[in-house]
C-alpha cells in the first residue's frame, strides 16, 4: 500500500518562497516527493538550492503579486500543476484613522486578489485536465482576531478564510480540495523586532499554551498534509497552527 502522506510526481507551487514560511513549506513538500516550483518577486535561488541538497527538484519563478493579473497569467500557462499554496503576503502597519487608500490598495492586491486569481488559474487548469488538485492558502490569527494597526492585512486575511470556504464549496465535486493555514507567532525574519522587544516577547509567550514560537517547518508540515492524499475528505478547513493561542 502507497503511503498516503506522500506526493511523489506532483508538481506545487509556492508563492513567496524565497523564505520563511514560504521556503520552509517549499522544503517540506519537496521531502515527501513533489517537484516545486518556487515563486517570489526576489529571487528564490536559496530555496531551489536547498531542495537540491535534500535530492529534491525545484526551480525558481519571478513572480510579483503586485501585479495579480499577471501573476494569474503566468500561473495559468502552467498546465500540469498539481498543488498551489498561496503564502506570499504583505502587512502596513499604522492606525485605522491614518491607513491610506494606496496602503490598502497594496495588501489587498497581493494579499487577497492574487490569492483569488491564482485561485482560479489553477481550478482552470485542474478542471481541463479533469484531475483535481490541491490549494492550500495561508490565512493568519487575523483572519478570526481584529488586530490592532493593521486594518488592511485584517480585512485581506478575513478575505482569504472566505475565499478558501467558498472554493471549496464550488470545487469540491471537481475533486478540488481548497483549505488555508492560519500560522500563530512564527519565528521569522518579519517578526524579528517582536522576538527582540523583551515585553512584547514575554505577553506573547504569555499567551501561548505550548509556550514558544513557532517554527516555520510547523506550518510546513501541515501544508504538506493538505497537499496528501491523506487530507482527500478535508476541504474548507482554516487550521490554526499557533500553539493553543486562539484556545487561550
Amino acid at each position: 500500500m502507497s503511503d498516503p502522506f506522500r506526493i511523489d510526481g506532483k508538481r506545487a507551487l509556492v508563492t513567496g518562497a524565497n523564505t520563511g514560511i514560504g521556503q520552509a513549506i517549499a522544503l517540506g513538500l519537496a521531502e515527501r516527493g513533489a517537484h516545486v516550483i518556487a515563486a517570489g518577486r526576489r529571487s528564490c535561488a536559496e530555496t531551489v538550492d536547498a531542495i537540491a541538497e535534500i535530492g529534491g527538484g525545484a526551480e525558481e519563478l519571478v513572480l510579483d503579486l503586485a501585479d495579480p493579473a499577471q501573476a494569474a497569467q503566468v500561473v495559468g500557462q502552467i498546465e500540469e500543476l498539481d498543488i498551489l499554496v498561496n503564502n506570499a503576503g504583505i502587512i502596513r502597519r499604522e492606525d485605522s484613522v491614518s491607513h491610506t487608500e494606496a496602503d490598502w490598495d497594496d495588501v489587498m492586491d497581493v494579499n487577497l486578489k492574487a490569492v483569488f486569481l491564482l485561485c482560479q488559474a489553477f481550478a482552470k487548469n485542474a478542471m481541463a485536465r479533469g484531475d483535481g488538485g490541491r490549494i492550500v492558502n495561508i490565512a493568519s490569527l487575523l483572519s478570526f482576531q481584529g488586530g490592532i494597526r493593521v486594518p488592511g492585512y485584517t480585512a485581506s486575511k478575513h478575505g482569504v478564510a472566505g475565499l478558501t470556504k467558498i472554493f471549496a464549496n464550488e470545487w469540491a465535486a471537481q475533486g478540488i480540495t481548497v483549505n488555508a493555514i492560519a500560522p500563530g507567532y512564527i519565528a521569522t525574519n518579519n517578526t524579528a523586532d517582536l522576538q527582540a522587544d523583551e515585553t512584547r516577547n514575554r505577553q506573547i509567550l504569555e499567551r501561548i499554551p505550548a509556550g514558544r514560537w513557532g517554527d516555520p517547518f510547523d506550518i510546513a508540515g501541515t501544508a504538506a498534509f493538505l497537499a496528501s492524499p491523506a487530507a482527500g475528505y478535508i476541504t474548507g478547513a482554516v487550521i490554526n497552527v499557533d500553539g493553543g493561542w486562539l484556545a487561550r
